[in-house]
């Protein structure tokens, strides 16, 4: 489940830790009255494992990497469509008057995006997240009609937590190999 070297572990719980804190975020947009301590929290912990992360990534940023030529394309290119398909759907949710749902898309997107994000980066924990971020996006909406509660409120606590939980793993997966 790690990865191949502590650089790309510790870029891993930046990464996911840094979206994470953006996915609490999302979610204060009309929470209900008790969240918002909590989704700060969370999006506390979720930049402190994105420090962390960083200032291990940095000790070991000539250690070594799986990107290379090849990959830093590929990798490109995968970025490139998730930011295509999520702005392209987010535009027509917003235009067809149902931009209550583009946090589920977007969450759908990005979900999706990280399964060729795994393999590319010869990383399986990856596919955790991916697999966590798919269900919350197509659970979001259905489970925001039947408790009345905003679908980015749904969307960004499962997100956030799933990000969550996969940057402090990476973290640990980057500590483990140092």
């Amino acid at each position: 489940m790690t990865a191949d070297f502590v650089r790309d572990a510790a870029m891993t719980a930046v990464i996911f830790g840094f979206f994470a804190s953006g996915w609490f975020g999302w979610a204060q947009e009309k929470p209900p009255p008790a969240w918002p301590k909590w989704l700060g929290i969370g999006s506390g912990v979720s930049m402190l494992t994105a420090v962390a992360g960083g200032l291990l990534a940095w000790r070991h940023w000539t250690d070594g990497t799986v990107f290379d030529p090849d990959t830093s394309r590929a990798f490109g290119l995968v970025v490139a469509i998730e930011f295509g398909a999520a702005g392209l759907g987010a535009v027509l949710l917003a235009v067809t008057r149902r931009k209550e749902l583009i946090p589920a898309w977007v969450a759908l997107v990005v979900g999706l995006h990280l399964f060729p994000v795994a393999v590319l980066l010869h990383y399986p924990l990856i596919h955790l997240p991916a697999v966590l971020l798919t269900v919350v996006a197509l659970v979001a909406v259905p489970v925001a009609r039947a408790r009345s509660l905003p679908v980015s409120a749904v969307t960004g606590v499962g997100c956030g937590a799933a990000l969550l939980m996969s940057a402090l793993i990476s973290l640990a997966g980057a500590l483990l190999l140092y």
